[in-house]
């Protein structure tokens, strides 16, 4: 455009001829709107002329076109690869056990041995209770079992499989007096045959041998009865040694204690809590699916745990319900988590993806061929040795890739690296040509 100096524009507006003060007076009411007319046309003949285009210009002519950009990059051809189909799902991490120990007996508390937070193993004392009772309850069935045990001839020491019953003394007894009456009615017998005795002598004779018998057998069952006896004793001297055990509460497996109520000096009853106990080596993922892949959900299928500060854990599905909830129209399921290192507690939250179908197979390209502006995501295609954009519909992430949608199909080919990539003329080299020297 040719340059036009301004006051040269401003010059031609306001220029107009010199006239005399009479000339002016006589024209002012013909002629009022000449001086506006003339500075009009003047202003548009002058900017038509300036703005005339300069034919030495090189952009001059209508037909000129920008050269395209040359993009250089690496190309990258867009194949099926590995995506697993996976499922995401919300849950919590529960403690595998939880047990509230109670006491067995009833007593007064002498002394407590852990506290919350602490960490034991099985078998482990927890709490003791006064045992005086219990000892005086064992004293008490020693001294009826040894009784019992006197009551048919038993020594101390001596087993009860050692004891014949015809040998105890009760029935040594009266054993001998039945063989007594026995051999008295076989000599009165003799004599009656002779007519040496009287009828009378014989029947009181078979009499006695019949209570002779019977005082026999009574004798047996009697001795049977303390043998019974003695069992008896046995097991209520057993009960009492395991009551003076009891007192002395342990821990039921290898855990830490979620909760204490005990305290020393307090009087608890049978079954009353003293601790709640967790083992939490292993902890149990539990969340659910949605009702459309219940029939997808499989034991043993990987879950992946994410959980706080972008931690990550693997587990794999142990446990599935057998029913639909009826509410929610979702399948719960179990999956056991490792910690053996004991960094997760019970109770926290956690997302899930349980991959249903690792063997599926899905088009994705590296997270650092897509750049998003505007928030819509787009990729950089090579067509024609052209390269230009091309909006597309992400999917999930996997590792350090991304699933394609929408947007590219198979055989296509975008760049690697979107980072500084516009449309252009593409250069296969990765690096510009080297300048001779």
């Amino acid at each position: 455009m040719r340059w036009i100096p301004p006051y040269c524009i401003l010059y031609a507006m306001i220029s107009q001829p010199i006239k005399s003060e009479h000339f002016r007076r006589q024209t002012a009411a013909r002629y009022w709107f000449r001086p506006f007319v003339l500075r009009f046309f003047g202003l548009v003949f002058i900017l038509s002329v300036g703005c005339k285009p300069d034919a030495k210009s090189p952009t001059a002519g209508k037909d000129a076109k920008p050269e395209p950009p040359t993009i250089r990059g690496i190309p990258l051809v867009v194949k099926p690869q590995s995506t697993p189909v996976y499922v995401r799902t919300q849950g919590s991490l529960l403690a595998d056990e939880i047990s509230t120990i109670g006491a067995k007996v009833p007593g007064r508390i002498v002394e407590v041995l852990v506290d919350l937070g602490d960490a034991v193993t099985k078998d482990q004392p927890l709490v003791k209770i006064d045992q005086q009772e219990y000892q005086l309850l064992v004293l008490q069935a020693e001294a009826q079992l040894t009784q019992a045990r006197s009551a048919v001839g038993l020594k101390t020491g001596d087993p009860l499989s050692a004891l014949n019953p015809d040998n105890a003394p009760p029935v040594r007894e009266a054993k001998a007096v039945y063989n007594e009456s026995q051999q008295n009615v076989g000599r009165i017998r003799r004599l009656a045959k002779q007519n040496a005795i009287s009828e009378t002598d014989l029947e009181a004779a078979e009499a006695a041998e019949r209570v002779a018998e019977a005082k026999l057998a009574s004798a047996q069952n009697s001795v049977r009865e303390k043998i019974a006896l003695i069992s008896v004793q046995t097991a209520l001297l057993d009960l009492a040694k395991q009551r003076l055990v009891e007192t002395v509460t342990y821990a039921p497996f290898d855990g830490i204690i979620q909760n204490r109520t005990a305290t020393p000096g307090a009087f608890v009853s049978t079954g009353q809590p003293l601790f709640s106990i967790v083992r939490n080596k292993v902890l149990r993922f539990r969340a659910s699916v949605p009702e459309r892949y219940a029939q997808k959900l499989a034991i043993g299928q990987k879950v992946i745990l994410k959980l706080d500060r972008g931690k990550e854990r693997e587990a794999k599905v142990s446990r599935i319900s057998p029913s639909i909830e009826q509410q929610s129209r979702s399948l719960a399921f179990e999956a056991d988590v490792d910690n053996e290192d004991q960094a997760l507690r019970t109770g926290v939250f956690a997302e899930a993806e349980v991959i249903i179908d690792p063997e599926a197979l899905g088009l994705a390209v590296p997270l650092k061929s897509v750049v998003r502006f505007a928030g819509v995501d787009k990729v950089f295609k090579v067509v024609d040795g052209m390269v230009k954009d091309q909006i597309v519909q992400l999917g999930r992430q996997i590792g350090d890739k991304v699933e394609i949608l929408k947007g590219l199909v198979e055989g296509e080919t975008i760049l690697q690296d979107a980072a500084k990539a516009r449309a252009g003329k593409f250069d296969p080299n990765p690096e510009p040509p080297k300048a001779d020297s």
